[in-house]
């Protein structure tokens, strides 16, 4: 166990160096110069010499060649320091501690609620297949899976924000702030985030079930005579779970991936926002950080799904 785990670490710290690498290298080959770029977001007026250019490049390191650059970064990365941001002028560490929490907020709720509902509808569309609640839960979880995140925003904002005024369009409140005003203007993001994990995870729960049904000691227990729920709660759910909890890293990588939209989409001030804006801007080191600090969160998710599988079943042995 402890081998299985160290060298699924060690996986994951080569899957984040390689993720740095690619980042790194390919948001340098977009066109433009980030200090350039910088200069005229100032709108100051004022003449900008080559020498006060050539000093901005030195203060944020890039008139170094590429490679020297990103040794600097990944040095600065291992002794905790993320660099500053040349279009906030401001250390990126501290950008992604406020605007983080935001985003982890959205993203928790979302994963509990595609999981929790996902495996209920999951489990009642395989235990009533061919019925009408089959039906629904199929047919809403092709629309879940096929219908785009921002189109969805969109419709939620038209219909409930625009047309029918119950819910805020955009903004965000934290809930220790204004409990209820947060509640309110997180329905519409936590709804579009959590779709798409919710239908596949239900749809996984389905087939996983009706495998299970078919299952030797499935239909053991049904001819002993045990009630519906025994049989259901004791014999079939923890042992569908498996392929789901496999799920489970995937959603969060859609997640996290979707409150890029999803935070710009209701202005929200989320890490997703700040990554928008540093593309637009080209600011290389916010892009990097917060890539990076996606990516180990993903990474360490998928660790601890993999660990689970030993608990969820005792057959699975790490060698």
């Amino acid at each position: 166990m402890v081998t299985y785990i160290v060298r699924r670490l060690l996986m994951g710290i080569l899957v984040i160096f390689l993720m740095s690498l690619i980042v790194f290298f390919s948001v340098r080959l977009l066109p433009g110069d980030p200090v350039l770029i910088f200069v005229a977001q100032q709108q100051t007026g004022a003449q900008v010499t080559q020498e006060q250019l050539e000093k901005l490049r030195v203060e944020y390191g890039l008139d170094k060649p590429v490679p020297i650059q990103y040794l600097n970064w990944a040095k600065g990365v291992i002794t905790g320091d993320l660099g500053k941001s040349i279009m906030y002028r401001d250390d990126v560490g501290q950008l992604l501690r406020d605007r983080f929490p935001v985003t982890l907020y959205l993203g928790l709720v979302s994963v509990a609620i595609s999981t929790i509902f996902g495996i209920v509808f999951g489990l009642l569309a395989a235990i009533r297949r061919g019925t009408w609640i089959d039906s629904v839960v199929t047919f809403l979880s092709y629309i879940g899976l096929t219908i785009p995140v921002f189109l969805l925003g969109i419709l939620l904002i038209y219909v409930f924000g625009l047309k029918l005024r119950w819910l805020p369009i955009a903004g965000y409140t934290a809930p220790w702030d204004n409990y209820w005003l947060s509640v309110k203007q997180s329905i519409m993001p936590i709804i579009c985030l959590a779709v798409a994990p919710l239908a596949m995870t239900a749809r996984q729960m389905r087939s996983s079930v009706l495998e299970v049904n078919n299952m030797d000691y499935v239909r053991t227990a049904w001819s002993k005579g045990l009630k519906e729920k025994v049989v259901v709660f004791r014999h079939v759910l923890k042992n569908s779970l498996l392929p789901v909890v496999t799920m489970l890293g995937i959603s969060v990588g859609l997640i996290f991936g979707g409150s890029v939209i999803i935070e710009n989409l209701f202005a929200i001030p989320g890490v997703g926002r700040l990554l928008v804006g540093a593309v637009f801007g080209q600011d290389y080191v916010v892009i990097q950080g917060g890539t990076l600090v996606i990516a180990t969160i993903i990474v360490i998710v998928n660790l601890i799904v993999d660990i689970s599988y030993g608990w969820l079943d005792p057959r699975i042995r790490y060698e």
